[in-house]
Order: C-alpha cells, then structure tokens, then sequence
C-alpha cells in the first residue's frame, strides 16, 4: 500500500509517504525519538509501544528525501481510527506540515471507509485539531505526564 501526496511549498518539495517496510519505520521513529522522547521528555518504552506494528505509518520527507515528521493510525472496531504520535521537527514548525499530515491521514481514513477519527491530542496543540475539525470530547487527562484531551471528527460530513 504505497501511496504518495506532493506539495510544492515554499519553492520546496515536501512527500508525505505512508511506509510499511523497516527503513520507512525506523525514519518515523527516528523524528518521534527527536520529538517525544527528547525535546519532550516521553519514556522511550512509552513512545515505541506495541501498537507500532499494527499501526499505519506516514512519514513527512523533505527535498532530500529525509523524515522531518510522522504520525500513525490504528483502526478500531466501528470504523474508526485513532490517529496517534503526530509530530514535526522543531525547525520545520509553522511551514503547514502538520495541516499536511492530518490531511493524508484523513484521505488514507476516508478511502478506507472510515467513519470516524478519534486522537488524544497535548492541551497546548487543541486549537490546531480545532482548526481542522476536531472537537474536544473529554476533560484535560495526564498521559506521560504531559497534559492532553481526547478529540475526535466525524468524516460523514465531509
């Protein structure tokens, strides 16, 4: 299942691929590592969980093909989907990247018939998840001690 969207932005080309083999997941691991992990202080074992392998992928690359962003997808029962660990590096924040990503999980969700997404989303990235539909459906809970909110988006209405 490989599957490509382009963007041309910024006089840059920015590939968002969904990976399935072991080099696609070790380049999303290695951008959530840098995120998670060391800028944010998550436990390694809690980071890299045993959801990994059933998860769906999708690894953000640059010009020269290198990760600088990553998200997963789970299928849950009822046709939804849970859409998990979205990230981009620090230095290449405020570039649409994340609007990019959210967007190819969306479209991978919508031609597999899903009906709904749902995400846990850090307190401090609400109103990005707002923006593009998500509306919050939980009080603020404590995951890796780092403050989140359980949202979620209806695809029947779009």
């Amino acid at each position: 299942m490989k599957r490509s969207v382009l963007i041309v932005s910024l006089d840059l080309q920015i590939t968002v691929k969904i990976v399935s083999d072991e080099k696609g997941r070790q380049d999303a691991y290695s951008v959530r590592k840098k995120v998670f992990v060391e800028e944010q202080g998550v436990p390694l074992i809690l980071e890299l969980d045993e959801h990994d392998q059933e998860a769906i992928h999708f690894v953000v690359y640059d010009e020269v093909d290198q990760p600088i962003g990553a998200g997963r997808m789970r299928g849950l029962v009822n046709a939804h989907g849970k859409i998990e660990r979205i990230c981009i590096l620090p230095e290449h924040r405020g570039k649409h990247l994340g609007k990019l990503i959210m967007n190819t999980l969306e479209e991978h969700a919508r031609k597999n018939s899903m009906k709904k997404l749902i995400l846990n989303a850090q307190s401090y990235a609400v109103p990005f998840y707002e923006k593009l539909g998500y509306v919050v459906t939980s009080p603020e809970f404590m995951d890796a001690d780092i403050p989140h909110r359980a949202m979620e988006k209806s695809l029947l209405n779009d």
